[in-house]
């Protein structure tokens, strides 16, 4: 993989790694629970979870997806890393998937917009919390154009362990739809 890849690779989760004001609480819930992966689409493993990602998504190697990330995929145009789909075990001590939440929350980076946060079903767990944010590429190296807008979206909460987990997919807005990231979100399966 090239230096360019690799630094795009480690630098898009960068981009919601920093502080957040806290998310507005949402209210209400979304029906999910481990749907299968749509045709055409990947599914990224990890010892204790898996998510889907889309099509024209590439899975990233152990080298390629930096140390914090048990599992990526990444969709690249143009040089520049477009979209992230992303799994982290254990990125945190949580006691319930509020805490998860609001330690996932905290690695947005500065300056993005909230714009929801609300239970998600996620099979294997009891609980688990969605969190939808915006913001703007900083366009750092392998990453969109500065000023780029973009989407995030995160599932938080706890596993079969009773560890936090996080899945985060980053994309530029309207790289993915509304259905696409409910896709997503709706095939986050614990183990």
């Amino acid at each position: 993989m090239s230096t360019v890849a690799r630094t795009a690779a480690r630098a898009l989760p960068a981009l919601a790694a920093a502080a957040l004001l806290p998310l507005l609480a949402g209210c209400g819930g979304q029906e999910a629970g481990g749907a299968a992966a749509p045709e055409g689409w990947g599914t990224l493993e990890t010892e204790r979870l898996s998510v889907a990602y889309p099509g024209g998504y590439r899975e990233l190697g152990e080298a390629e997806r930096g140390e914090h990330n048990d599992a990526a995929a990444v969709l690249t145009e143009g040089g520049r890393t477009t979209g992230m789909v992303s799994v982290q075990l254990d990125f945190m001590k949580a006691g319930d998937a509020d805490m998860a939440a609001t330690g996932a929350e905290a690695r947005v980076q500065l300056g993005a917009t909230p714009t929801g946060r609300e239970d998600v079903e996620v099979e294997g767990t009891d609980e688990a919390r969605r969190i939808d944010y915006e913001f703007t590429s900083g366009g750092e190296r392998g990453t969109p154009a500065k000023g780029t807008r973009m989407r995030g979206v995160m599932v938080a909460g706890l596993d079969s362990r009773d560890k936090a987990f996080l899945v985060t997919v980053d994309t530029v807005e309207g790289g993915l739809s509304e259905a696409d990231l409910d896709r997503i979100v709706g095939s986050v399966t614990v183990r």
